[in-house]
This record gives C-alpha cells, structure tokens and sequence, in this order.
C-alpha cells in the first residue's frame, strides 16, 4: 500500500486564486499586457513621488518678481442676507453674507522663504468640491460624490500653487519710484469654479508687479466653499435655480432671476474685497490679519500706502466677466447698499462675458478690455435675440463712442478654459475636448501680455503691442486692415489676435489724409 504524500511536498496543489493572480503576473510579450503594465507602473511612479495622475503641475512664474500668496478671510462689514430666497429643501438661506474670502498675489521679497505649506489647487476637504460637481452633473448620491472624490484627488490632489504663502511684499526700490505701489486687479471666477481657476494667469500677473485680490464666490457657483463664522463653519455648496425658492414663489426662480440675484452677492463681495484692501493701505494689516479666518498675513502691516487705489481693475471671466461688467456699474460712484463707499474701480478686463449668464450690463464708463477666445467667437450663439458677438461688439462700440477708449479682440486659437489653470494642468484632455490648438503656454503668455499693456494704458496713455493696432477685424474672420496696416503690424501680432473694436490710430489717420 503506497504511503499518503504530505501536501507540502505536492507542488502540483494550489490555492485556485492564487493559480488566477500568477497566469495574471506572468510576463506576455502581447500589446494589452505591455500597456496595462506601463500604466501599472505610471500609476506606481506618480503615488511615489507623490505627482498627479495623467497631469501636469503648474509652472513657476516667468515675470521678474518672486510671487507670495496669502489668503484672507474676514468678516463683512455688516452680515447680511442680499435678498429673501431660501432653499427648497430647509428653508435656509441661499444667499447670506458673512465673510469675504480672497486670495492675494502680489511680487515678493526676493529669496524670502515661506514656513508655511504652498496652498493646494484643490483645498481642502476635496469631498465638498467632489459634492458641488456632482450636483453640477446632476448627479448627487453617495456613491457619485465618492466617485467624483477619488476622480479629483487622483488627478490633481496632489498640486500645489508655486507661490510663497504669506512672504514679505516687495520692498520699495531707491532706483524705480514706481515699485513703491502696485496697481490691483480683483478678479471674479467662472460658473462653477473658484478662486483658484485662475492662478497662473495671477501669479504671472503678480510677477510682473501687480497685486491680484482674486475672489471666491458663495453665491452658488463655486463647487465648494468653507465659510468661516464665530461659532463654527457653514459650507456653501454649488446650487441651481430649480433648488431655491422666494417669498413670492414656491416652484423656485427662473434662470434670469436667479442669475440677477447672483449678480448682486457677487457685487456685495467685490465691494468687500475692495474695503478690505483699503484698510490694508491705510495701515490696518494687523486688524486684518487678527480677523482672517485663514491665519495668515503676518506682514500685512508692511502693506501700508503700498496699493495704488487710483488703479484699481475689476476683472472677470465667462459669468465672472458679466459680473465685473455688473459691477463696473458703479465705478466711481456710491455703493447703492453702502453710502460711505465709492468703487474706486478706472477700467475693466472682461474674458469671455457669459453666453448663459444673463443680459451684459451696458451702463459702463470707464475704459475696458474685452478678449474672446477663439472659440467663444468662431461659435454663432444667439444671446436675447441677436448673435452673443454682435452684442459684445455694440457694447464696446457704445463705450468707446462715450470715453474714447475701449478694446475688443480675439485671441486666436484658444478656447475657453485657455485662461484658466486646467489647460496647463490637463494639456491632451483640454486640446482634445475644446479645439484649442494654441500652446497652452503660449496662449496663457498672450492674455498676461494684453493684460499687462493695458494696465500700463490705464497708468499713463501709452499704447503698445496688440493695443496699437487699431481695428483689424471689423467682425471675426474678415480682414479689414488697410494696406497701410499690413505694412506696420508685427507678423507675431496678427498670429495671435484679431481685433474688432479699438480707439483710431493718429499715425494711421494722418498718413490715410496724406
């Protein structure tokens, strides 16, 4: 009779999944398995050196200044509900006025070392983000907003702002009386994004000595916002016209009342940011940085008479241009909801005013630069009635008639995200899904470049680059330069940009009478 053989010496037995995960392992020459193992590996690298997946991270800053971040959260002047609409769900208010909260950019001390982390681009709780885009797909369960939170965290959790968090301003030079104060520019998110969309277009801003107070907005259309209070913390989650109601409504707003009551909290937190900066030049850094729920701006005292209030920019993308076009309603005129306030604001940078976010405002008096993308002219939308273009057109038309200088212009090849972070985070997905052929970075140099010109227009009349041109384009696509305008422009000009709308060129007057 043959002896039972002991089954650790039986290497013919084994544990069925065991069997299943070595026929997986197992080295195949074959194209599916090289790919999955490639990924494998990518995934592996990125989790070690703690990197975004399938992204990139965003580049330093190409100005002469080194750029600081310092973001600041402080209570209003006075706590306030801006109207009486409430949610559907709790009765709660949906538009409710408590803090302010904003992030600086401005040129920074040279070599001065931060102690603090660099600020994420996705801040924390990522979860509340995950929650407001899921709501923005219609989408909003258990499982979509853990789906959506691995999905952000895994592609760019792991991202930081490459500004230096809460570093000394730039000292005043002996030799350039000019650095001693910074032109600012307040700048307003897009429709379901927030302040920190924009942060390469504000550092490059910073880097060339500017002070960026970019704002973010509870008004409904950041994803997710942490507001702070006294007593604790409320979160502000993005949310729709169909989510709200009024006294005099049950069955909620409609688009355009909803989008006008937007308009208006986002007014109110421009003026606030504005207040705030104010205190700032007037010597109360300590009070500012005592009240910031964020805890930072230990040098903010250092800020004093150092803020050119006499330059100040209200600047906006898509729903963010029309409310800086809202808002420069009231430039140099008193604050309807506050008698001691006066919008010191002398000019306007409006990207890509919203196809879908209520009527332009066309009571403006100051000068503005409005830029389309590519896309956001090439595309033939109807706005009220009448193409979006036409529209924009007659507004910058009407303003420059009024006050003699105005711009509007195209820049070619870009799309509307071009402005923002994700192109430079995202280049493939980006080219892929918004037609954009434009080097992400080069398109990101031709906004910060016109932005630049024009603040310097503002500061002293002087016209250059894509601002002296004069009109090339009376409409998108047909040229309209004269042969005297095809001799003077720069190639490297007309790559980039066509312009619809511009104040006359004397040299191109005078040699036409010539």
């Amino acid at each position: 009779m043959d002896a039972v053989r002991p089954r650790w010496l039986d290497h013919t037995r084994s544990s069925p999944w065991l069997d299943r995960v070595a026929v997986l392992l197992r080295p195949r020459l074959t194209v599916g398995y090289v790919l999955c193992s490639l990924v494998a590996l990518y995934v592996l690298y990125c989790y070690i050196v703690w990197s975004p997946l399938f992204a990139s991270k965003l580049p330093g800053y190409t100005g002469p200044h080194e750029v600081g971040a310092i973001d600041v959260e402080v209570p209003v002047q006075l706590p306030r509900r801006i109207n009486d609409t409430t949610f559907l769900k709790n009765g709660e208010p949906a538009f409710q006025l408590d803090t302010v909260l904003f992030t600086l950019y401005y040129p920074a001390v040279k070599g001065a070392r931060s102690y603090k982390a660099r600020h994420r681009w996705f801040p924390k709780p990522i979860s509340l983000i995950a929650e407001g885009y899921a709501t923005a797909a219609h989408f909003n369960n258990a499982f979509s907003r853990s789906l959506f939170t691995l999905a952000l965290w895994g592609l760019a959790g792991s991202i930081d702002i490459p500004a230096k968090v809460d570093v000394p301003l730039l000292q005043p030079s002996e030799k350039d009386s000019e650095s001693d104060q910074f032109p600012i520019i307040v700048m307003s998110h897009g429709d379901v994004s927030s302040r920190t969309d924009y942060t390469a277009y504000c550092g490059e801003l910073a880097s060339r000595g500017i002070v960026v107070a970019a704002i973010e907005h509870r008004d409904g259309s950041c994803p997710g916002s942490v507001v702070h209070l006294p007593n604790g913390t409320r979160n502000v989650v993005l949310f729709r016209a169909d989510q709200l109601r009024t006294e005099t409504s049950e069955t909620g707003l409609s688009n355009d009342d909803w989008r006008f009551q937007k308009l208006a909290y986002r007014d109110a937190e421009i003026e606030e940011t504005i207040y705030v900066l104010q205190n700032l030049n007037r010597g109360e850094g300590d009070l500012v940085f005592t009240k910031n729920h964020r805890h930072e701006g230990s040098e903010l005292k250092a800020w004093k008479k150092r803020l050119d209030l006499s330059h100040v920019v209200i600047a906006g993308h898509s729903f963010g241009a029309t409310g800086a076009m809202q808002a420069l309603k009231s430039a140099n005129k008193t604050s309807s909801g506050n008698s001691n306030f006066v919008n010191p604001a002398i000019g306007g940078i409006i990207l890509d005013p919203g196809k879908e976010s209520g009527r332009l405002n066309t009571d403006i008096d100051v000068p503005l630069l409005i830029v389309h993308s590519d896309s956001w002219s090439k595309a033939r939308t109807i706005f009220y009635g009448r193409p979006h273009f036409d529209t924009v057109r007659d507004i910058a038309k009407d303003v420059l008639v009024r006050i003699g200088r105005t711009w509007f212009m195209t820049s070619l090849k870009t799309s509307h995200p071009s402005i923002t972070d994700a192109p430079l985070i995202e280049p493939l997905l980006l080219s892929w899904t918004t037609g954009a052929t434009i080097n992400v970075k080069e398109g990101l140099r031709e906004y910060v470049r016109v932005s630049t010109e024009y603040l310097a227009f503002l500061k002293d009349g002087s016209r250059k680059g894509v601002l002296e041109i004069g009109v090339t384009h009376a409409s998108y696509g047909n040229d309209t330069r004269t042969d005297e305008q095809k001799k003077r422009i720069d190639k490297d000009i007309m790559k980039y940009w066509e312009v619809h709308v511009a104040p006359p060129m004397p040299h191109f007057a005078t040699d036409e009478k010539a």
